[in-house]
């Protein structure tokens, strides 16, 4: 860290709000090793950060896997992952905000250790560096609670989408060489999904039992 004085409180957020249309089921609910993706997302955090939540749609509070959690609200339908950061700055603007989608797999706590340790507060955010196109990845990245607000204000007066990677490109953000590439692959498709458990160790089950996602 290079800044002066105390950083930010730093807080933890997993972003389990998406509809999964691509994969045609749920993708927080998939099973890994016997864990859900979001048990396994949840779990990284661990130690690094004051408090985990997890954001959510509202018609998905009362699920059984996500309410196990501390939950944040998305209240604008259809704005996509901005809209969860901003429920998580407006829930706490002074705060920092670790920030991890619930569908990168191949994310471990090591990677989350080199994520924290190279954090610096002054700068706008920490993020990998994508292997894919060189740019920010923001859902496995440190946003300061400066550049949270500045997207919250974007989220609000667009009224619509807002692309977190593409303020994060225009911003002075800390970029980190990924220490794998596969640390950052996200699975949208059932196609994904295979060709990972397929090079993983062989194929396990799609989801955890029905009664994980029953309502009460």
């Amino acid at each position: 860290m290079h800044g002066v004085g105390k950083p930010p409180l730093l807080r933890g957020l997993v972003l389990a709000g998406g509809r999964s249309q691509r994969m045609g089921h749920d993708k927080a609910a998939i099973l890994i090793d016997d864990a859900t993706l979001l048990e396994r997302t949840v779990a990284l955090l661990d130690g690094w950060v004051a408090s985990v939540s997890v954001s959510v749609r509202s018609d998905q509070a009362n699920d059984r896997l996500r309410r196990q959690y501390p939950l944040l609200l998305d209240t604008g339908a259809g704005l996509g992952p901005a809209n969860g950061l901003r429920a998580a700055h407006l829930s706490d603007p002074a705060a920092a905000w670790l920030v991890l989608a619930c569908d990168m797999p191949g994310l471990d706590r090591q990677a989350i250790s080199a994520l924290v340790a190279a954090r610096d507060p002054v700068r706008a955010a920490t993020s990998w560096r994508s292997p894919v196109d060189g740019l920010p990845e923001p859902l496995c990245a440190i946003w300061e609670p400066a550049t949270l607000a500045r997207l919250a204000s974007l989220v609000a007066a667009a009224g619509r989408p807002v692309s977190p990677r593409a303020l994060l490109a225009e911003s002075d953000t800390l970029l980190l060489d990924a220490p794998r590439p596969a640390a950052l692959l996200n699975l949208n498709t059932p196609a994904e999904l295979d060709r990972y458990r397929k090079e993983r160790h062989g194929h396990q089950p799609q989801e955890k039992p029905d009664d994980a996602q029953a309502q009460p």
